[in-house]
């Protein structure tokens, strides 16, 4: 009986740290975010139709819409990062920068505080929500000017200040408000249903596990992250050289103005 006790909390701290892990995994803060997107874009008029977690093929295997909206006032493509911290990055960057600053205070001799600083680089989401754009537009070729807008949604918990984009990169209590800013028609409520429908037959989600998506994603990430340790542009082929800007060095296209792709060192 002595020894029940210790083997029951082994086990229940094994439980708990498992169960840590599980939580804070990327995984599952995506779908946290997710969730709390798809809360707030449920509070939209009836007129609108939410889709979430749609995934259509293409011709390099599959991409992944977190959510989209169809209305006659214009399509939605919508991904969300629920992210916290400094978000670094534009239009033109690969990789887009977080920066999570956290204050550490203890006592040797006296008080003291530290700031640990921890950098990740992510993949552009505007580059992803206008790839997505792209994608939607190739399964719904019977509309040639259908309307469809990017967004990219941070949670609250990231500061996006220092963001430079021409698209909409926000935060969530901004969804709503960025959705509703558009107000002009440009197709009727038969052309909403049948794209949403269309839209739906495409979906492949319940064929395509997230584990098939993620190779697709990394088989396609691979092939670009090749071409930049070769110093290619995967974007135009040219040569990528050593830049200086102001959040640092980085890699930038010889072919700049013509292209602008770039890359964190």
């Amino acid at each position: 009986m002595s020894a029940f006790f210790p083997i029951l909390f082994g086990l229940l701290t094994i439980a708990f740290v498992g169960y840590c892990w599980w939580y804070f995994s990327p995984k599952q803060k995506g779908k946290r975010g997710e969730a709390k997107v798809h809360e707030i874009l449920s509070q939209l008029p009836e007129e609108y139709i939410i889709m979430d977690d749609v995934v259509l093929p293409t011709n390099k295997g599959t991409t992944q819409i977190d959510h989209i909206v169809v209305s006659k006032y214009g399509i939605f493509a919508i991904e969300t990062k629920n992210y916290r911290g400094d978000i670094y990055g534009d239009d033109d960057r690969y990789k887009w920068t977080q920066i999570i600053a956290t204050d550490i205070t203890f006592r040797k001799n006296w008080w003291k505080t530290y700031t640990y600083i921890n950098k990740n680089h992510f993949y552009n989401p505007v580059k992803q929500a206008v790839g997505h754009v792209y994608r939607m537009k190739e399964h719904l070729k019977e509309w040639p000017n259908l309307r469809v807008i990017p967004i990219v949604v941070f949670t609250a918990k990231a500061d996006i200040s220092k963001v430079t984009t021409r698209n909409h990169v926000i935060c969530d209590f901004d969804l709503l408000s960025t959705i509703k800013s558009y107000i002009t028609p440009y197709i009727n409520d038969e052309d909403v249903n049948k794209i949403a429908g269309l839209l739906s037959q495409k979906n492949v989600r319940d064929i395509v596990d997230d584990k098939t998506h993620a190779r697709n994603v990394k088989a396609v990430a691979l092939e670009i992250d090749r071409k930049i340790t070769s110093g290619i542009c995967p974007r135009c082929g040219g040569r990528l050289i050593e830049r200086n800007g102001k959040y640092g060095s980085f890699l930038g296209c010889s072919n700049y103005p013509n292209c602008k792709f770039t890359s964190p060192l």
